[in-house]
C-alpha cells in the first residue's frame, strides 16, 4: 500500500512570560535591649521600645506581589538613648542657731505706767500706777556675779486679767516676759491684799551666761489694804527668790469695789506711814533734861540758903 504521512501541526512553543523580579531595600538589622523577644516576619523590620516583649502567631506568609512599581520604604532604625544616671546630693543637715533674746536700750529714768483691767460687767476691777523694774544678779562669762536692771517700758507694755467676785488678776506682758499679781479679797477681815506674785524675764545681759529668769512668790501678803480703799506706796521691793528682786515705785493700786473708773482713799504702805516713835523719844528725853535741871537748880539753891545765919 502507499506509504501514509502523518503530517503533525508546527510544534507550539510556549513562551512563559518574563519573570518578575523584585528588589527589597538591604535588610535592616535591629537592635534589641536585652530580655527583649522578638519573632520577625520576612523581610519586616520591627522596632521595639526597651523592655517590650512582642508575641507573633505563627504559619504566617507575607506574599510580595510582583508589581515593580511598588516600593516599600523602611524607617530607618530607631536608637533609644537612655539618660545616664542621675546621682541626687542632700544638702547636710543644717541646725538653725537659737535666737538670742533682744537687748532693747534701757531708758536712763523710771516711768510711771497706767494699767487697769475692766470685768464682764464692764466696769473697771483693777486700777494701778507704778514703776516696775527687775534687779536681777547674775554670772558672766567669767563666773564673776554682776547685778543687771531690767526698766519695765510702758509704752511697750500690755495690760490683761480678769475679775471674781474674791479673785481678780492683773497681768503686765511686755516683749522680754510679763509680771502678773494676783489678788485676793477677805470680807471677813475687810481687807484686799496681793498672794502671789509670777515674773518671767527673757533677756540677755552683758557678758550673761543664762538668759531665763523666772520666780513666782505666793506666800506673801502684799499691798494689802482696806475694800474700797487703794493702796499707795513711793518705794517697794518684793523678794522674788535669791538674786531676783522686783522694785515698784510711785505706786497706787486697787482691786476690787472701784467707783466711777476712779481710785478710792489711800492706804499708805508702812515704810510711808509716820513714825511718831522718834518724837515721843526725843519729847521724852527732853522732859528728863528739864526735870534734872529743875531738880538741880533746886538743890543748889537749897545749898546756898542753909550757908547764911539769921541775925
Amino acid at each position: 500500500p502507499p506509504k501514509t504521512t502523518t503530517t503533525h501541526p508546527p510544534k507550539t512553543t510556549t513562551t512563559p512570560p518574563p519573570k518578575t523580579t523584585t528588589t527589597h531595600p538591604p535588610k535592616t538589622t535591629t537592635t534589641h535591649q536585652p530580655n527583649t523577644t522578638t519573632t520577625h516576619h520576612p523581610n519586616t523590620t520591627t522596632t521595639h521600645q526597651p523592655n517590650t516583649t512582642t508575641t507573633h502567631q505563627p504559619n504566617t506568609t507575607t506574599t510580595h506581589h510582583p508589581n515593580p512599581n511598588t516600593t516599600t520604604t523602611h524607617q530607618p532604625n530607631t536608637t533609644t538613648t537612655h539618660q545616664p544616671n542621675t546621682t541626687t546630693t542632700h544638702q547636710p543637715n543644717t541646725t538653725t542657731p537659737t535666737t538670742a533674746p533682744p537687748t532693747p536700750t534701757q531708758p536712763a529714768n523710771l516711768t510711771q505706767g497706767t494699767y487697769n483691767v475692766t470685768g464682764t460687767d464692764g466696769n473697771v476691777c483693777i486700777l494701778a500706777q507704778m514703776t516696775l523694774r527687775l534687779m536681777v544678779q547674775y554670772k558672766n562669762t567669767t563666773n564673776s556675779m554682776v547685778q543687771g536692771v531690767f526698766i519695765v517700758q510702758p509704752q511697750q507694755t500690755r495690760a490683761s486679767g480678769n475679775c471674781s467676785h474674791t479673785k481678780s488678776s492683773l497681768m503686765l506682758s511686755f516683749h522680754q516676759g510679763h509680771i502678773t499679781f494676783l489678788f485676793t479679797k477677805d470680807s471677813k477681815k475687810n481687807s484686799v491684799f496681793v498672794d502671789s506674785v509670777d515674773v518671767s524675764l527673757n533677756y540677755m545681759f552683758p557678758n550673761a551666761k543664762e538668759t531665763n529668769f523666772e520666780a513666782t512668790n505666793s506666800s506673801v501678803e502684799l499691798f494689802k489694804t482696806r475694800i474700797g480703799h487703794s493702796y499707795s506706796c513711793k518705794n517697794e521691793t518684793v523678794i522674788m527668790r535669791p538674786y531676783l528682786y522686783l522694785e515698784l515705785s510711785e505706786q497706787k493700786i486697787q482691786a476690787f469695789n472701784i467707783t466711777k473708773n476712779t481710785f478710792g482713799p489711800a492706804d499708805n504702805c508702812p515704810a510711808d506711814k509716820p513714825d511718831y516713835r522718834v518724837a515721843i523719844v526725843v519729847g521724852v528725853v527732853l522732859a528728863l533734861l528739864i526735870i534734872i535741871v529743875v531738880i538741880v537748880y533746886l538743890i543748889g539753891r537749897k545749898k546756898r540758903t542753909s550757908g547764911y545765919q539769921a541775925l
